[in-house]
């Protein structure tokens, strides 16, 4: 069964793969009223591969951008600044600067983005659990 929408991260339960969308429940995708941009924008933002994985290390507490950018594998500084500018503007991320020489400043979730939690983490788990699978389809196709 499919969990009506909620911001409580600890309640936003995937579906299980397994069921199909009720024949008779209007799908998220056919209801958004600008023919669908804002939703293209959103999900592009929240999405990309740099987002998910800054949402996924930030929700484990607050990071300084230095600790941020050691953890996330592969993203240049300048990927990171932005991601984490995009995030900020879209209200998913804050940034709070201390006043201290030098200056610390630690990025943390918003209570939006901390609604992403669970998201971030099953589809983080999903990769993690048919990388394999997916390595072997793209083999496959490949060589064919």
């Amino acid at each position: 069964m499919y969990a009506k929408h909620t911001t409580d991260p600890d309640r936003a339960a995937a579906p299980d793969p397994g069921d199909a969308w009720p024949a008779d429940a209007p799908h998220p995708c056919e209801s958004w009223p600008d023919g669908g941009r804002g939703f293209r924008e959103t999900l592009d933002r929240i999405g990309d591969k740099w987002s998910v994985l800054v949402i996924g290390f930030l929700s484990r507490g607050p990071l300084r951008f230095g600790v941020l950018h050691q953890q996330v594998p592969g993203v240049s500084q300048r990927m990171l600044t932005l991601t984490l500018r995009h995030l900020e503007r879209d209200g998913v991320v804050s940034r709070t600067v201390y006043a201290e020489v030098p200056p610390r400043v630690e990025y943390q979730l918003t209570p939006l983005g901390e609604s992403l939690r669970t998201i971030v983490h099953a589809l983080a788990q999903w990769v993690t659990d048919h990388h394999g699978e997916i390595e072997s389809a793209r083999h496959h196709y490949d060589a064919g």
